[in-house]
């Protein structure tokens, strides 16, 4: 049956593979067995053929990679659930890392990410973005490849430089605002973002893989330290996840998911979100679902995510809540609001008495409806509970199925280089006036202004076939592509026409 077990109350609780890309939500306090219900869903959608995208924050998710130790609690509680088949086993897994030192590089370049996702990670006001989006438009408009940060601060100061005829142009810039984005770019790069944006750029098919027997590889992003960075960490995910609703085609409801992806510590997505993007990100949680994804929020109160949000997350595992103070209570009776009671269970008064590893659980039932809630024991992963050694990580990179694919960074010519090579080239060809119908008249025509003489000299190359060829190739692959792929990001954060 393509179905994973979750747990057992008075009946077994499954989660319907055909309704895995419904989404779902897996809360509660700290140390009350969030983290190996993550696994326990984890492995049981990798069983099912289905590849799993999730964060490590604590390092502790890694375990995955190693079969378990079976002892005496383990061993009774899969007898008290009554598990058939149970085997200490690892999951297939490739460790990925922004920072390149727990797993395999993640990257993409600055064009594919877009004005609006990177004003967010750079907290841009809207001034601000504005001229982000300024500095896009010229850069796609006469062919610069925005690949690294380094391209980016030398679009900027190019732009600044010529502020007076981009303005006349695009609309107005002033250096103030270019000065505090080079900032920001500063603050970036100082946390680790300077590794994020490069090639080789991530292939979004490399995380859809299956191994040889069939089983769906478990994507792990080490986050320990990313999540140091909440801006950077939540404006990667939103990125990823973009990405796959941009790429992905439509499926409509297929009998198991095509990619689960985690979301780990999801409140940081929501943290000063404005209510235009709170409504875009509902939008994409909707409509992610019929490309075959499902998406699941794992947060230690419900009401850290939006209620537009939680309405779509129709898979729930609930654990315990510790309810302190005013606005605790208040969290306990808002969780226990969003579950279809059951009149077996007081659930407000469960919550706060669940041990850890129980949980109350309900999940879509046959038609999509969601089954009255059950206080369940929630099932024991396979794999190991905890982290890892280096020897283990490194013997399971050893075996990654993208090998050396992402592990040496390329530097191509971009738009650092290009404009560099044009500043140069602007600099040997300035010559004293020449007699009129000289040669030096002819290089005359060109206009004075580095800008004007910036389109001049893209003009003048149009008739070279060399160029020529060289622009084709980056209108069609740059130019298409990176508006395309940055089509969602511009109305899912709702940046500016540019």
């Amino acid at each position: 049956m393509n179905d994973l077990l979750i747990g057992k109350g008075d009946q077994p609780v499954h989660l319907l593979g055909k309704y895995g890309n419904r989404h779902g939500l897996v809360a509660g306090a700290t140390g009350t067995g969030k983290s190996v219900s993550l696994m326990v869903m984890a492995e049981g959608f990798s069983r099912l053929g289905v590849p799993v995208v999730m964060a490590d924050v604590k390092g502790d998710i890694a375990g995955l990679a190693m079969p378990g130790t079976m002892n005496d609690r383990i061993a009774a509680r899969v007898e008290q659930i009554g598990i058939q088949g149970y085997a200490n086993e690892a999951s297939p897994v490739v460790f990925w890392d922004l920072y390149g030192k727990l797993g395999h590089p993640l990257r993409t370049t600055v064009s594919e990410v877009g004005p609006p996702l990177m004003s967010r990670m750079l907290e841009l006001n809207d001034v601000q973005s504005g001229v982000m989006d300024i500095a896009f438009k010229m850069a796609d408009d006469h062919g610069l490849l925005l690949l690294d940060l380094d391209d980016l601060r030398a679009l900027l100061n190019f732009v600044t430089e010529n502020r007076a005829d981009i303005s006349k142009q695009y609309g107005l810039v002033s250096p103030q605002s270019v000065g505090a984005i080079q900032r920001a770019l500063l603050r970036l790069e100082q946390d680790g973002g300077k590794q994020f944006f490069g090639e080789p750029a991530l292939q979004l098919a490399d995380l859809m893989r299956q191994d040889m027997s069939g089983r769906g590889i478990v994507n792990l992003i080490a986050a320990d330290q990313l999540i140091l960075r909440p801006r950077l960490y939540s404006s990667f995910l939103l990125w990823l996840l973009s990405e796959l609703f941009e790429t992905l085609p439509e499926v409509g409801d297929l009998d198991v998911p095509k990619l689960v992806f985690f979301f780990d510590e999801a409140h940081l997505l929501f943290d000063d979100c404005p209510p235009a993007l709170r409504q875009r990100v509902e939008q994409v949680v909707r409509l992610i679902r019929s490309k075959g994804v499902g998406v699941y929020f794992c947060s230690q109160n419900p009401d850290d995510i939006p209620d537009e949000v939680l309405g779509q997350l129709g898979n729930r595992v609930q654990h315990a809540l510790r309810a302190f103070t005013p606005r605790d209570q208040k969290a306990v009776r808002a969780a226990a609001e969003t579950f279809v009671q059951n009149p077996k269970i007081d659930v407000a008064q469960a919550i706060g008495q669940l041990a850890v590893g129980e949980a109350l659980v309900s999940m879509l039932m046959a038609k999509g409806v969601p089954m009255p809630v059950e206080r369940a024991l929630i099932c024991p992963p396979r794999c190991r509970m905890g982290t890892i050694t280096d020897e283990e990580r490194a013997l399971v990179r050893s075996r990654s199925p993208v090998g050396g694919k992402y592990d040496t960074l390329v530097n191509r010519e971009s738009a650092f280089e290009m404009l560099a090579k044009r500043a140069e080239q602007a600099a040997a060809t300035e010559a004293p006036p020449a007699k009129p119908g000289g040669p030096a008249a002819r290089t005359a025509e060109a206009p004075k202004s580095k800008f004007e003489e910036f389109l001049w000299g893209t003009k003048r190359r149009q008739g070279a076939v060399e160029a020529a060829a060289k622009s084709a190739t980056r209108t069609v692959a740059n130019g298409i592509g990176r508006q395309i792929l940055r089509g969602l990001l511009g109305g899912l954060l709702g940046g500016k026409k540019r």
